[in-house]
């Protein structure tokens, strides 16, 4: 008896002090730890739910909610701050579970600009067992704005590649300091910006990670500051043409009228915006009408925003347009005084070489797209035909998209994979490369259809053993905190360009009375 009450005691300390067997260091050693292009700055134990994330005057990153911090368990915190050329200031933390560690590491992205450490996306994988590591990509601030570029180019690289992939070596090393072994399974899961990250992890550095989930990714991130202000631009551009969240509602409400069953289950959701053909000249205003209408310039401006952007001097279409079905989310590039700042920062800070008052009403919508479209499109932007080395090594890559997605179209992911697999084997398609997407579903959460599903144990088992994903559970809860209550719903989501059918029988709210099959 008394032996095991030793042992157990032996056990708690060890966990607490993290110095168990399996750990090569204990966590306060690793603050002297030697790496490369930094040091350093801290490393303590935290107790089980006594995290509490640093404050920040700029609050989380849009679309993230805040992690319950009090059920994570503890572990080692290791931060860090890379200086890899003299303007450089990446901060990093790397989290290590105390115990239960899986034997895998996950790198977690970041939201549009960037700008801070992603404390609440870090929270999940490490209650899961996984070591977890974010970076701010070596600035600070709210994401919405990109001045902290202006005259600084390295700042830039920074942002564009170079600090997830000194984040993930940094995290790699404190692993293998603080385990005694490398991680069995390096991982990529993240949205948006994220999602653009892990693109780019695998395109200019294919030996970090062994499998990517990159959902919703702003890339070409070029391309979508130019498609996001051509939106903006489209609305704004003379009152009349506002598309306010009431137009757009009412534009929403006329796609599920009349493209909801084109799946051949009328649900409430588009299933296919792809065949979807509405015309926002079916609800344009007849004469003396007002109210539940759009009239003429609104109309306009929302064709073109489905259509796309086109080169005024030409006419010749540049980049895809938002997918029918997305008009809910439009209000964030349409309804401010200006559009997308995220957009017009880009143009008019960096772009165009900070210009304070640069007005994007009189812009050349000709040459001056050319010119933001190949702004920084070396650092910022992953073609799809460099990734080969990625999928030689044997990389899985998972895409995923809602496709009610008004921020990124959807249509970006949808070209980048057509034009990915054109670039690569058959076989590596087969083995390596999938394309889900989901219906109903918002920029990487929310939205009418079922949008919560494991990206990251998706891959984790893919990684794992070898058997590329045919079918994912989505479910739909009660959403963000003050948004209209929903029913639950799950669905599958299917391997693109499978749809899910449903067979005929069963609730049409529950995943299992659905297969996937070819669309019609």
């Amino acid at each position: 008896m008394i032996g095991k009450s030793w042992m157990a005691m032996a056990a708690s300390s060890c966990a607490m002090a993290i110095a168990c067997p399996a750990a090569a260091k204990q966590c306060a050693e690793l603050a002297s730890s030697r790496i490369d292009h930094g040091e350093v700055t801290s490393a303590e134990v935290v107790a089980a739910g006594a995290f509490e994330a640093p404050p920040s005057p700029f609050g989380p990153p849009p679309g993230v909610a805040n992690a319950a911090y009090k059920g994570l368990p503890a572990f080692c915190r290791v931060r860090a701050t890379l200086t890899p050329t003299p303007d450089s200031d990446i901060k990093v933390e790397v989290w290590l579970p105390a115990e239960g560690w899986n034997g895998k590491f996950v790198g977690i992205g970041n939201g549009i600009w960037a700008g801070q450490i992603s404390y609440a996306q870090m929270a999940e994988p490490l209650a899961r067992g996984y070591a977890v590591a974010s970076t701010d990509t070596g600035h600070v601030g709210n994401g919405l704005t990109a001045e902290f570029a202006i005259g600084h180019p390295e700042k830039l690289v920074d942002f564009g590649h170079r600090a997830v992939h000194l984040m993930t070596r940094t995290a790699k090393q404190a692993i293998g300091d603080f385990y005694g072994k490398a991680p069995a399974l390096s991982l990529w899961n993240s949205c948006s910006t994220g999602g653009r990250q892990g693109l780019m992890a695998a395109y200019r550095y294919p030996e970090d990670f062994d499998a990517i989930s990159a959902m919703a990714p702003a890339n070409p991130m070029t391309d979508l500051m130019v498609q996001s202000m051509w939106t903006g631009w489209q609305a704004l551009r003379t009152p009349s043409a506002a598309l306010t969240p009431e137009k757009l509602a009412l534009a929403h409400k006329a796609v599920i009228a009349q493209c909801d069953a084109e799946d051949g289950l009328k649900d409430g959701l588009v299933s296919r915006p792809d065949i979807c053909r509405f015309d926002p000249a079916t609800i344009q205003c007849k004469p003396g009408q007002d109210g539940d209408c759009l009239n003429g310039d609104q109309v306009t401006a929302l064709r073109a925003i489905y259509e796309g952007v086109r080169d005024p001097r030409s006419g010749v279409l540049l980049l895809p347009g938002f997918p029918r079905g997305s008009e809910m989310q439009m209000a964030m590039l349409t309804g401010g005084p200006a559009p997308f700042p995220v957009a017009t920062t880009y143009f008019s800070m960096l772009v165009f070489g900070d210009q304070p008052d640069w007005d994007w009403r009189t812009m050349d919508y000709g040459a001056d797209l050319e010119k933001a479209r190949s702004f920084g499109s070396a650092i910022l932007n992953v073609p799809p035909d460099g990734l080969a080395p990625f999928f030689a090594r044997g990389g899985k890559l998972l895409l995923s998209h809602g496709w009610n997605d008004g921020l990124i179209p959807a249509t970006n992911t949808l070209a980048f994979h057509a034009a990915l697999r054109e670039a690569l084997p058959a076989q590596q398609v087969e083995d390596s490369l999938r394309l889900f997407m989901a219906p109903g579903m918002d920029h990487c959460a929310g939205g009418e259809g079922p949008s919560a599903f494991d990206t990251l144990g998706v891959i984790d088992r893919w990684a794992s053993e070898g058997t590329a994903p045919t079918r994912i559970v989505a479910t739909r809860g009660p959403g963000f905190p003050g948004a209209p209550a929903q029913p639950p719903m799950s669905r599958p989501l299917c391997p693109f360009p499978q749809i899910a059918k449903y067979k005929g029988t069963g609730s049409t709210d529950e995943e299992q009375n659905f297969i996937c099959a070819p669309a019609d």
